[in-house]
């Protein structure tokens, strides 16, 4: 099963080009152009991953798409892509796991992507796990 990709971004050639890579190394990508799309879209579907440009409609519209995918039951793994890191400091405040910054040679990404995805879900598994645990009783 491919691993499903939520990537936003409103600069086309930027959308385009990751989309591209993305599916090249086996992901499976849908693409909103804003972050009003990306929060229809993250309702009406299930990612593994959401990567959100920053800067859209607004300076911090990236943080509209987080805070959705959080409200979501499939809780994603999030990152915010940008090119103005400086701008961005509170990102994990937000709920972001991860920051890329454009631009990003295609190993990093890549590389970056693979980590952040291996690493939510051992956090998910390590959540569900210990939702699952009965709780021990003293004796």
């Amino acid at each position: 099963m491919k691993r499903r990709i939520l990537l936003v971004d409103d600069e086309l050639a930027i959308l385009l080009t990751l989309k591209t890579i993305l599916e090249i190394h086996g992901f499976a990508v849908e693409t909103a152009s804003s972050a009003k799309e990306a929060i229809v879209k993250l309702k009406a579907g299930t990612y593994h991953m959401v990567i959100s440009d920053m800067k859209m409609e607004h300076e911090k519209a990236g943080y509209d798409v987080i805070h959705a995918a959080r409200k979501t039951d499939y809780a994603p793994a999030v990152a915010i892509l940008t090119a103005y890191p400086l701008l961005g400091g509170d990102w994990k405040s937000e709920g972001a796991q991860s920051m890329l910054v454009k631009p990003m040679n295609t190993d990093d990404l890549l590389r970056r992507i693979e980590v952040l995805l291996i690493q939510h879900e051992d956090q998910k598994r390590a959540v569900k796990l210990a939702k699952d645990q009965p709780e021990k009783k003293l004796a």
